[in-house]
Formats: structure tokens, C-alpha cells, sequence
């Protein structure tokens, strides 16, 4: 069941009336973006709270320099509504396509060492949360939560389990420009050169691609508002659907072919196409001319053009809408301390180096993205600056299939996760990223507290929080035949790989303590 209020006062009702029910609730964004399974109700009958339709901003205050939304409110709209008012939030994630409530749920970040750091949930200074409450207090509270408060820094990163946001005020800057310069490079130095570049520039963030062993440097950082240029970015515009399945079923055939060489191809073409147009910059909002591109924050800062696409019609999409047989992967992000990302690089080249050509199947998704990721006090947010490697590659429809080199990227999960040990993006990742994960955060005890108070009964827990958190010591491995082949478990016997299609569990070739499905 879903239920898709408009107002306070109707999701007071929606969660008054499943907590009189004792009924399991999850809270749904429009475009419910997260992997993992953090917006699925626990019980047989759950109930769905869909922000879709608490879209509003409810007010700009351009002396105090902040603003007030609903928790439905896409990023895109957050965006133009300060920009209206001469007002700019320093960093936000990419993708526009993301509601505010979402983006604190699963610490979403973009990329940022300086000031405040990178994540949205930094530039939070007050919440409204609405949590089940006890018959005499209608069944839900609306708790109003401030900078300051005790407990504020357990909601700002809430991975959905205290309750519904229903309102965030945030906190502006004057709007500002930025200059963006997209440099090439081999990788050779890569490792030692990455800490330093993104404490260079601030709002840096580094490409690598590593099959064809380059990187590309993002420069960006920001100048005064009265430099020329009218600079805009849009790097996911809308495609063709017909475009989307033929790009797939030729993914699908190099796999089927094992062909390592031909993702090599695609992947430089890929690669020189997007540097031939600026990686999705512009001068001017139509052609890009050449470096540096100079444009206002609310113009460079996020992108998304193919949400804008008629929701009715498939003839263009997203690359990723599941409506049509795109796109299809998995997603494995980390964060990695400052001091131990120099030497997980290192061992990244040391393996790839073994095979030179088994990683250009993430160049096809444009490479590993790392972004800059600044230490927070939020209770379940990032420990320690850190670089947030993200690595997205092919996923099989069928959960049984191997990918082609799949024991290399398991190997540099694991060893991202466990030998470095990187902490998980919340809203990204497959099963065995969160095994283990609540012993790497240090006030998880205090996080579990105040969930404790928020929802005594565990409404707005599932089988999946529960384990991610660690509660009564669940974890989220499923151990069953073939689980290792989407992620469900670490291979610790070769049932759990694919033995039929003679594929069987072996160690690491740089990380030996890794356990890996070779293909």
C-alpha cells in the first residue's frame, strides 16, 4: 500500500494511522534512485510514504540566507528556487533528479575538501520529523530539531529508521561563479598527486580510467561574479530509447563473447567523444569552445535534463529508465580515508597492471569517479576526510550469469572495503559492502539510541536496516548457492560462485585475503 500526502498535517495522518496499526513504514522519493534496499517496508504488508507530492518550497529568506522545502523537493528545484533569490547551496550531488529527504537519508554528497565539506547534510540547520507516537499523543509527534540540539546529528544522515522528514531549512551563500577545466593525463602519477589535487581546488574531483591508464582532472574552483562567462553543464541528457537497447545488446554481446578487447574500443571511443565536447559543458548553454568554462554555480553545479523527457513516452529516456531495456549495472561506492588512498590506488594499478585490459568495462560508465568527501559530526556520516571512489559496471539480467573479469572489481571491492576499510555509500552498493559496516562507525551506539526513542516499535525498520545496522548481530549477507555472483555474499565455497559454468571461488592476485568469482 502507498499512501502520497501534500501537507504535514496529512503524513501526521499517514503515520498516526500505521502506527495505531502497528504496520511497517518506508519512506519512497519520486524517483526512488537508492540500490540497496532502504526504502523497503518491513512485514507482509507494508506501507509506502511517498514524498512525491511534498514538492514546495515554503520560503527564502534572503537576509538569513536560507531556505525552507519540503522533503520531497527535487534538487533541480532547490537549485532554481535559490538562484531566484541570489542565493546558492554550496555543494549538492550531480544528479538533480534527487529529493532532499533522499539525499540526507544516504548522506549524498558532490565533491569538496573546503569549508563545509561536500555533503548536503552540512548545510542542514534545522529538520521537522515526524515519528510514531503513543495513543495519548495521536499515534505521531512532529519533532523539531535545530543546530544545537542533542540529537541533530543522528537525523541529519537518518538512513530513513527515525521516522519522515516533512521539512528542511537549509543554509545559503550568495551566488557565486565557478571555472572548470577538464585536464588529461596518464596515471602514472595518479596515486601520489589525488590528495593534493583535491585539496588544491575546491571543488575538484578526478576521473580515472584505468584500462586506458588516464586520468582526468577536474580544476574548478570558483571566481568573481563580475568574470565573463555564461558556462552551463548537462551530462545526463536525454537518449533515444532505441539508441539505449542497442548500446545495451552490444554490451551484451561482449560479454557473451568474453571480449575484453572490444570494451576496450568502446570504451576509448566513449572516452574521446566526451572529451571532444567538454564532458557535458558548455560556453554558452549550446556549444562548448574550449577551457575555461565560466559560469554561476546554479548553472555548473548539477545536471539531468532527461528527468524532463515525457514521463508518458519512451521514444527518449534516461539511460538508466527501467522502462526500457537500457542500462543496467550495479554500483559499488566508498569512502577511503586521506591517509590510505595513495596506497589503495597503488594496489588498483598493481592489479590492473596483472591484466592490463579487465578494466575498461567501467570506462563505459565513464570511469571511477572520485569525489572529495569532508569529515562529518553527523552521527552515520563519512568519519574522516576521505576520497569517495565510485565504480559502476555491467550487470547480468540474469542473477546466475558471471560477468566477464567479475573477480577483479570483486577484488578491488573487497580490498576497498575490507583491507582499507572503506565505508559504503548508503544509497549504493551491493549486499556484502554493508556486512560489517556498523563497527566502523563510532557513535553508532548514540545513532541507535535516539532511534530507539524516535520509534520504539521499529515502524520504520525493516529486515535490511536491521542488518545493516548490526541489530541483534544480523548481517547482511545471503548465503545461499550462487549468492557471490550478485554481490549477496563473499564466495567462502564454490557453490557460491557458478561450478556448472566452471567457475569456482579463489583468492586475490594483489588481496589475497579476497575470496573472488574468476571469470
Amino acid at each position: 500500500m502507498a499512501v502520497y500526502p501534500s501537507s504535514e498535517e496529512e503524513l501526521i495522518k499517514a503515520v498516526a494511522m500505521a502506527t495505531q496499526r502497528k504496520t511497517k513504514m518506508k519512506v519512497a522519493t519520486k524517483y526512488s534512485h537508492s540500490i540497496p534496499k532502504l526504502a523497503c517496508p518491513g512485514g507482509e504488508e507494508g506501507l509506502i510514504i511517498s514524498t512525491r507530492n511534498l514538492n514546495r518550497v515554503l520560503s527564502v529568506n534572503s537576509t538569513s540566507m536560507t531556505m525552507s522545502v519540503q522533503s520531497g523537493l527535487l534538487l533541480k528545484d532547490i537549485i532554481a528556487a535559490a538562484a531566484d533569490a541570489g542565493l546558492a547551496l554550496p555543494n549538492v550531488p550531480y544528479y538533480w533528479g534527487l529529493t532532499v529527504g533522499g539525499m540526507l537519508a544516504t548522506g549524498a554528497h558532490g565533491s569538496s575538501l573546503a569549508g563545509k565539506g561536500s555533503a548536503v547534510h552540512e548545510y542542514v540547520i534545522a529538520v521537522r520529523v515526524v515519528t510514531p507516537a503513543s495513543a495519548d499523543e495521536g499515534y505521531a509527534s512532529v519533532r523539531s530539531l535545530k543546530v544545537g540540539d542533542p540529537v541533530f546529528d543522528a537525523v541529519r544522515v537518518s538512513l530513513g529508521v527515525l521516522g519522515v522528514i516533512s521539512q528542511v531549512t537549509l543554509k545559503l551563500e550568495p551566488i557565486f561563479k565557478r571555472s572548470i577545466t577538464y585536464i588529461e593525463s596518464d596515471d602514472s602519477d595518479i596515486a601520489a598527486k589525488v590528495v593534493d589535487f583535491g585539496k588544491q581546488y575546491e571543488f575538484a574531483d578526478v576521473s580515472w580510467l584505468p584500462g586506458h591508464k588516464k586520468v582526468v582532472y577536474r580544476v574548478d574552483f570558483r571566481v568573481p561574479t563580475n568574470t565573463t562567462g555564461d558556462g552551463c553543464i548537462d551530462f545526463f541528457k536525454s537518449t533515444a530509447a532505441l539508441t539505449l537497447e542497442m548500446n545495451r545488446l552490444a554490451e551484451e554481446t561482449l560479454e557473451a563473447t568474453n571480449s575484453a578487447d572490444g570494451k576496450c574500443i568502446n570504451s576509448g571511443i566513449i572516452k574521446n567523444t566526451l572529451s571532444t565536447a567538454g564532458y557535458g559543458l558548455t560556453n554558452n548553454g549550446i556549444l562548448f569552445t574550449g577551457y575555461p568554462v565560466i559560469g554561476f554555480q546554479n548553472k555548473l553545479q548539477s545536471f539531468g535534463s532527461c528527468l524532463d523527457s515525457n514521463e508518458d513516452s519512451l521514444i527518449t529516456s534516461c539511460s538508466w529508465d527501467p522502462r526500457v531495456r537500457g542500462r543496467f549495472f550495479h554500483q559499488t561506492t566508498f569512502s577511503i580515508a586521506l591517509s590510505k588512498v595513495k596506497d589503495f590506488i597503488l594496489d588498483v594499478q598493481k592489479l590492473r597492471d596483472m591484466q592490463p585490459n579487465t578494466l575498461c568495462g567501467v570506462e563505459i560508465y565513464n570511469g571511477i569517479l572520485m569525489r572529495y568527501v569532508k569529515g562529518s559530526t553527523a552521527f552515520m556520516g563519512t568519519q574522516e576526510d576521505s576520497v569517495d571512489f565510485d565504480i559502476t559496471y555491467y550487470r547480468s539480467h540474469d542473477p546466475m550469469s558471471p560477468r566477464l573479469h567479475e573477480d577483479v572489481l570483486e577484488e578491488i571491492e573487497q580490498m576497498g572495503l575490507f583491507k582499507y576499510g572503506g565505508l559504503p555509500h548508503w544509497g549504493k552498493n551491493r549486499n556484502l559492502a554493508f556486512d560489517g559496516v556498523d563497527k566502523k562507525y563510532s557513535k553508532i551506539g548514540e545513532f541507535l539510541k535516539v532511534k530507539e526513542v524516535f520509534d520504539p516499535d521499529g515502524l520504520f525498520s525493516s529486515e535490511w536496516s536491521d542488518e545493516v545496522l548490526g541489530i541483534q548481530g544480523r548481517r547482511t549477507s545471503v548465503v545461499r548457492e550462487g549468492c557471490a555472483l550478485e554481490g549477496l555474499c563473499i564466495c567462502s565455497e564454490d557453490s557460491h560462485c557458478s561450478p556448472t559454468k566452471g567457475y569456482f571461488c579463489r583468492p586475490g592476485k594483489v588481496y589475497t585475503d579476497a575470496r573472488l568469482v574468476p571469470c
